[in-house]
């Protein structure tokens, strides 16, 4: 399994009038999450689209709102891809308030897309070389 932590503080325009953090929003959150994890191993998006011409579109998200996030909390984003992927890729996210409560939790399911073929594909060979050290 991997796991990776980090944090974004929600602005005020990502707040409704009550000043909690829209619903609308926590998507965002999560892709944060995924993006920062990658790039953590080496995989930042922008070079797996530009140098390997793959793109890894959204197929699948579920969530469930537990607690409300506020204007102006540090959010921490845990972000955990629990099996090796194959031809899909399924993050699960966690989000926790700055008193260590769980308020939201998110699982995106992605794909691996050649943009030449207009085709998924199996994970890219770059990818398997820099996930399995955490599946072994």
């Amino acid at each position: 399994m991997y796991e990776h932590i980090t944090q974004e503080r929600v602005r005020y325009g990502q707040t409704d009038q009550m000043g909690y953090l829209y619903y609308g929003h926590y998507p965002m959150f999560y892709e944060i999450g995924r993006t920062e994890a990658l790039r953590a191993i080496g995989l930042a998006y922008s070079e797996i689209e530009r140098k390997y011409g793959i793109f890894m579109p959204v197929v699948s998200m579920e969530i469930k709102y537990l607690r409300p996030a506020f204007y102006d909390d540090l959010l921490s984003i845990k972000t955990q891809i629990r099996k090796m992927p194959d031809r899909f890729i399924t993050f699960h996210t966690e989000l926790i308030n700055p008193t260590g409560k769980l308020i939201n939790t998110g699982v995106v399911k992605l794909c691996f897309y050649d943009p030449v073929i207009k085709k998924t594909v199996d994970m890219p060979d770059f990818f398997v070389e820099k996930l399995k050290l955490y599946f072994e």
